[in-house]
């Protein structure tokens, strides 16, 4: 998921339906397999950032290719000198592939991390088991606490361009750290609950750590500008600034900072018919709508738990985050993946509701096993049209009996769903039906 924030309390609640409950196993499944990547550093990368600290967060600025076309070399460059001598050029939405593959990988990292954070607490919390929580507290610690692995609190060489005068990062970079909104209710998640392996020894050095973080996050001349952007970088900006601000808590500075997103660039960003300007004139315009989508439901749910509703505040041309869904799930994906969406219109589902199906059957037609994703599991209320499925490489039959055996588990499954009797039994027969 490109970003999100669970509220730690619907989850430590633990009132999940029946209907979740292949969601739960994804989430255990998901927690086991991200566990063994980590824990991870940014002192883990072979390339030393120009500061000489290996401590410092580095990476490279994705769509920036380099032209040595005019360098004058008389032999081949190595690597290393292309990296500082040839002038590199913008190619927008054309990823240079020695990003992750030249040693340097810190974003890459802290991609697995956040998501290892999550699915780790959330499989805390589902059934309680140490190994969980405790792989969240080795993470944590290794990344930004401990004095011989830690981070330190700054972006200062994030999104590098390169050549002679792309040396330091640039406001781009901010989005690189951007799901901290992931691991912030993921933490809270084992705060609130006392997990014992997340002792106050850690939760100090994590709060100590992001206070030493938040005023480079608010002042440093590159995250000025991030917060500035009126696309999806200043979105998962305040993403990154209130969820922050929620952890070491500063909860009148995060209502702050969300209330100025809310009256601030969101105003712009949706058009009257729901889309996205600003995201739709780039190369990938459907992943782009995706992403920024994300970046404001999530700055929505952030509000939300903050006591600030933010669900059916309109832009300037009166439209909603719903309506830049409704747009976006009505355009087609081309050659894009199709499936950054899904996630996106279950959480609208659930949360402006859907008294007509409308979300669920568009996600049944696109997805058809979606109640099996992880983020069904929070992305509840959903139950207008619930389908239990798995997938099977062996099914046989033709496809004329696996639409109707879909079509009749789905009605099924949403009668039983209302009468709240779905049981696991239930769901294993659900899940075979389909496939006969």
């Amino acid at each position: 998921y490109d970003n999100d924030f669970i509220d730690p309390q619907l989850i430590l609640a633990r009132n999940f339906s029946n209907v979740t409950l292949l969601a739960q196993q994804t989430i255990l499944a998901w927690a086991d397999e991200t566990a063994t990547l980590g824990p991870w550093s940014v002192t883990n990368k072979t390339i030393v950032p120009p500061s000489g600290d290996k401590h410092d967060y580095m990476s490279w600025a994705p769509y920036f290719w380099p032209d040595c076309s005019k360098v004058g070399n008389t032999t081949a460059l190595t690597p290393e000198e292309i990296w500082t001598t040839c002038p590199y050029v913008d190619r927008d939405g054309q990823f240079n592939p020695d990003v992750r593959t030249s040693g340097l990988n810190d974003i890459g990292n802290f991609g697995d991390l956040s998501d290892a954070v999550l699915y780790n607490s959330l499989a805390w919390a589902i059934n309680g088991s140490s190994v969980y929580s405790a792989n969240v507290a080795r993470f944590i610690d290794t990344w930004f606490i401990n004095p011989d692995t830690g981070m330190n609190p700054n972006l200062n060489y994030a999104q590098m361009e390169r050549g002679p005068t792309g040396q330091i990062g640039t406001h781009t970079g901010l989005l690189d750290l951007k799901s901290v909104a992931k691991i912030v209710p993921s933490v809270l998640i084992l705060r609130d609950g006392k997990a014992p392996e997340w002792t106050a020894a850690l939760d100090a050095g994590f709060v100590n750590w992001t206070n030493s973080y938040l005023p480079w996050l608010q002042t440093a001349k590159i995250a000025v500008e991030e917060e500035d952007s009126l696309n999806n970088h200043g979105s998962f900006y305040f993403n990154q600034l209130a969820s922050l601000q929620i952890l070491v808590g500063n909860m009148s500075g995060a209502n702050q900072t969300i209330q100025k997103y809310f009256t601030g660039i969101y105003k712009g960003q949706i058009a009257t018919n729901g889309d996205q300007p600003f995201e739709s004139v780039r190369t990938h315009p459907y992943h782009y709508r995706a992403y920024n989508l994300a970046a404001m439901i999530t700055n929505g749910r952030i509000a939300e738990f903050l006591a600030y509703d933010a669900w059916n505040l309109t832009t300037k041309s009166g439209a909603t985050i719903k309506d830049a869904c409704d747009f976006a799930m009505a355009q087609a994906p081309g050659s894009e993946p199709p499936d950054e969406i899904y996630a996106l219109v279950n959480a609208i589902g659930s949360i402006y509701g859907d008294p007509n199906g409308t979300y669920a059957k568009w996600l049944f037609s696109h997805s058809g096993n979606y109640s099996s994703d992880a983020s069904f599991l929070w992305n509840q209320p959903f139950a207008d049209l619930v389908t239990v499925n798995t997938t099977s490489s062996n099914s046989t039959g033709s496809s004329n009996n696996k639409q109707n055996g879909a079509s009749l588990g789905a009605d099924i499954s949403m009668a039983l769903w209302a009468a709240g009797s779905l049981t696991s039994a239930t769901v294993m027969a659900l899940s075979l039906f389909k496939f006969l």
